[in-house]
């Protein structure tokens, strides 16, 4: 591209071939196999089974949630029976959206997740989806909700009555900041810490799990809280109900975050054994197995714990399931300990896996001062975009007013998903339908199973602008502060596209291409670069 003269015309046609070509990618062979961004196919060195994929898809997907929003959760329905409905639900829009995800990861095998699945649907605006997203990645990716809770378990295990205060934020601080700093200066240790952490998440769900079952046959050292009597009244206590639609699609929200992590069941399919059965097979097998075993940790929870303490307890409800079942000994504050631990895991795995991203999104050149954040000097990682990963986290740790911020973070991290995966699943509706796109895939999602994903969608985007029937700051904020701010948010993508895009190459003479790159082994480089009106050349990089 640089040193060969073009002219305004000849630029636009570059643009245009880029995008036919992108389009010629993502249709797979007519043989089933799976072609790379330069039209080679993918070698077939895969070794993981269905039992591998299963372990891979569940450690993905089980995180700190379970054991912190189902207080938030019941105090927006006020109904145990629902509560648990809710659960069940959330794992039925999971496997849609996991079967949407896989449609287009395996005919569209290049990383970037669904940066790609819009840029392949929504053609017009160029670049207009890779900025959306990078806005919500960079802005929204944070750590704060597992920082935070690491806080409040820590302060628990201590024995402290104070678990709102500025201590439990700083403790946050603290948190993100030894998992940045670990990061960056001794990485390969910080991905096992990652790996060990990952384990003690699973054993602490399955121990909570089979506690219920001894605290439902009255193993416990509190009053039984009949909680299960007349389960599905929907009721207006101490703390909880009275939340109407508004409160339902928070509370889906909370849901659906618990079971984030499935989106990225997609990107293993390269190091599967022929992945379209294998993934047909554990796909179901790990979704499935997530949402029982969630449901049965609410189900222990409500065993054992007052409607009105769980409804109160925001991101402790584990610690307060532990004291109930277990008593106050020195040998019972020790498990919210590894609660605590669990949550450190996800931070560390959190702002690897976004630190990451955001310097891929540097060296593709979407980012003001793309050369810094790239940048993976002095210890070979990415200590700039881990430090943009830390300031985000820590802003909207400290941000929010005094008082209960766990619910609000969560709240705000998983809002703007909606809207992202509300097009996704309406692009391949279109898809579907509009035979000139020529699409195919290795997998199929059945018509009804992706409308079933946007319409879910559809009700999480909307619905939390309606106003809840109770109080309109009954969180300690208005209602309308989450949705306002994560939409917010993914317009100022679209804004930062207008003027990198339109305004400033309006100003410089120049104009934004996309320069692809690839290898046989389906590796490809996006990098947007700048050429010159005048003489076809690149403009020199800051």
């Amino acid at each position: 591209m640089v040193g060969k003269k073009r002219n305004k015309a000849s630029i636009g046609e570059e643009a245009s071939a880029v995008q036919k070509r992108d389009e010629e990618r993502s249709v797979a062979c007519p043989d089933g196999r799976i072609p790379d961004c330069q039209g080679t196919t993918l070698t077939e060195s895969r070794k993981i089974g269905i039992p591998g994929a299963v372990c891979l898809i569940l450690n993905k997907m089980i995180g700190t949630g379970i054991f912190s929003t189902p207080s938030g959760i019941f105090a927006l329905t006020g109904s145990v029976g629902i509560s648990i409905i809710l659960w069940l639900i959330g794992g039925v829009i999971t496997f849609a959206g996991l079967s949407v995800y896989l449609e287009y990861g395996l005919a569209i095998p290049r990383s970037g997740g669904e940066k790609n699945y819009l840029e392949r649907v929504y053609q017009r605006p160029q670049y207009l989806a890779s900025c959306v997203l990078a806005s919500q990645m960079i802005l929204l990716g944070f750590s704060s909700g597992n920082a935070l809770a690491f806080g409040r378990y820590v302060l628990l295990a201590t024995g402290s009555s104070s678990l709102d205060g500025w201590a439990t934020r700083g403790i946050g601080v603290a948190c993100i900041s030894f998992a940045v700093l670990l990061h960056s200066l001794l990485p390969t240790w910080g991905l096992r810490l990652v790996s060990m952490l990952g384990i003690a998440k699973v054993v602490i769900l399955l121990f909570i799990v089979f506690s219920g079952f001894a605290a439902l046959a009255g193993r416990r050292l509190v009053p039984d809280p009949r909680n299960f009597d007349n389960a599905f009244a929907i009721e207006d206590g101490d703390g909880y109900g009275n939340g109407g639609a508004y409160g339902y699609a928070t509370a889906l929200l909370r849901v659906v975050y618990s079971y984030k992590g499935w989106e990225n069941a997609n990107y293993v399919a390269g190091e599967l054994k022929d992945p379209q059965r294998t993934l047909a097979v554990a796909a179901p097998l790990a979704v499935g197995s997530v949402t029982i075993l969630y449901v049965l940790a609410n189900v222990a929870y409500f065993a054992a714990i007052p409607k009105s303490d769980l409804a109160k307890s925001e991101a402790i409800v584990a610690g307060l399931f532990f004291r109930n079942v277990f008593g106050a000994s020195a040998g019972a504050r020790s498990l919210p300990v590894f609660v605590a631990l669990s949550n450190l895991g996800n931070v560390l795995a959190v702002s690897f896996a976004h630190a990451r991203l955001n310097q891929e999104l540097a060296k593709e050149g979407l980012l003001p001062f793309s050369r810094f954040w790239a940048s993976s000097r002095p210890m070979n990682a990415p200590a700039a975009a881990l430090f943009l990963h830390w300031l985000i986290t820590v802003i909207v740790l400290v941000a929010p007013p005094e008082g209960p911020a766990y619910n609000f973070i969560v709240d705000l991290y998983t809002y703007p998903g909606a809207w992202i995966n509300l097009f996704v699943a309406g692009g391949l509706v279109y898809l579907h339908f509009r035979k000139s796109e020529k699409w195919s895939s290795p997998w199929h999602t059945y018509l009804p199973v992706v409308i079933l994903f946007l319409a879910s969608n559809v009700f999480l985007a909307i619905v939390p602008f309606v106003p809840p029937t109770g109080s309109w700051d009954a969180n300690g904020y208005p209602y309308y502060v989450f949705p306002v701010v994560g939409l917010g948010v993914l317009i100022l993508g679209g804004i930062y596209w207008a003027v990198w895009t339109i305004v400033l190459p309006a100003i410089g003479g120049y104009q934004v291409v996309a320069e692809r790159t690839g290898s046989n082994d389906g590796a490809e480089e996006v990098r947007y670069v700048k050429i010159s009106g005048k003489n076809g050349q690149r403009v020199a990089e800051r």
